[in-house]
């Protein structure tokens, strides 16, 4: 009898496929000799904006948080977000964020799920627009719209049905509790579970709170494209704004497709693929799409390994309290 198939298999697969690939086209001292020639000047401010995004990212998590942490555990924790996700598959940072903050702030963890739901959603929606604006400019990319308005549809209908949650709540309660009747230790858990996941879908009802965080995310995603673009201009010296939001739109969709940890090998063929449409060099492509893998994993680890070290703890530490958790 075959044993079950390891979860984390076809995204390792998908990585190390795309690895090949790229391995295979890409002339890899070509590579190194636009690492050497890059403009580190550049590439210098840009990773000083990277650290600024992280903080901006910040400070809309804590605007959706109602502000019950500190904008210093919020900023920490976040960091130890993206390092766990780098390190650990299943993207359990995400995951591993929520569950640290409720320790921090005394927050349920049912309640912080929702405001990470929530960010990624918008995270989707600005993607999709940033993908729909490049996509006229860049020639043999015609067609790929239909992406960006199927991902835009179901950004706004799932925050619709979010919405729709959040203002009818008490219905939903009471619907749950009805279908669970059968089941008493099943109702007390998932009632109780509802109820403060509700609580923070709520911050959908509130108008004045979600413009704020979108206030934030929209400054977050600003900082994120001149981040991006200083860094592709390090490389390509004639780059243009538009190459930067096709660049985005591509990297967002293509970490979203199972690999490693840390979107390995996707992200970065999506990076590689998006600017080799465009200017024709894979190889130098190529070192744009790993410097932005070095500045996740610079920031990642210095942010995230700075807010781990104050709490005690450590990436296998969290990993097992995760484990745990979901057990």
């Amino acid at each position: 009898m075959m044993k079950k198939i390891p979860r984390w298999l076809p995204g390792a697969l998908i990585s190390l496929a795309l690895i090949a690939v790229i391995l295979y086209f890409v002339d890899l001292r070509e590579m190194a000799d636009a690492v050497r020639k890059a403009n580190y000047g550049l590439l210098a401010v840009s990773l000083a904006l990277s650290i600024v995004w992280m903080a901006l990212r910040a400070k809309a998590w804590q605007t959706l948080l109602r502000g019950r942490p500190s904008f210093t555990d919020t900023f920490f924790t976040e960091g130890e977000g993206y390092l766990l996700n780098n390190f650990l598959p299943f993207r359990l940072g995400e995951l591993g964020r929520a569950f640290l903050i409720s320790r921090k702030a005394d927050i349920q963890f049912s309640e912080v799920l929702p405001t990470i739901v929530i960010e990624r959603v918008v995270d989707l929606g600005i993607t999709a627009a940033i993908l729909l604006a490049s996509l006229p400019f860049v020639v043999g990319a015609q067609g790929s719209e239909r992406i960006g308005y199927i991902v835009g549809g179901a950004v706004v209908l799932g925050l619709a049905l979010m919405y729709l949650l959040a203002r009818n709540n008490r219905w939903a309660l009471d619907l749950f509790h009805k279908l669970s009747a059968r089941w008493p230790s099943l109702q007390r858990f998932g009632g109780g579970f509802l109820e403060s996941f509700f609580d923070g879908l709520g911050v959908l009802t509130d108008g004045w709170l979600f413009l704020r965080f979108l206030f934030w995310m929209l400054l977050d995603w600003g900082v994120a494209v001149v981040a991006y673009y200083l860094m592709i201009r390090a490389y390509f010296p004639d780059a243009q704004v538009i190459w930067t939001l096709f660049a985005l739109g591509a990297v967002a969709f293509g970490g979203a497709i199972p690999a490693l940890p840390g979107g390995v090998g996707t992200a970065d063929g999506a990076m590689t693929a998006a600017l080799t449409l465009i200017t024709g060099n894979e190889a130098t492509a190529l070192a744009v799409a790993l410097t932005v893998r070095l500045y996740n994993y610079v920031n990642s680890g210095l942010i995230g390994g700075i807010g781990l070290a104050r709490e005690g703890e450590t990436l296998g530490g969290v990993y097992r309290e995760l484990m745990a958790l979901k057990r």
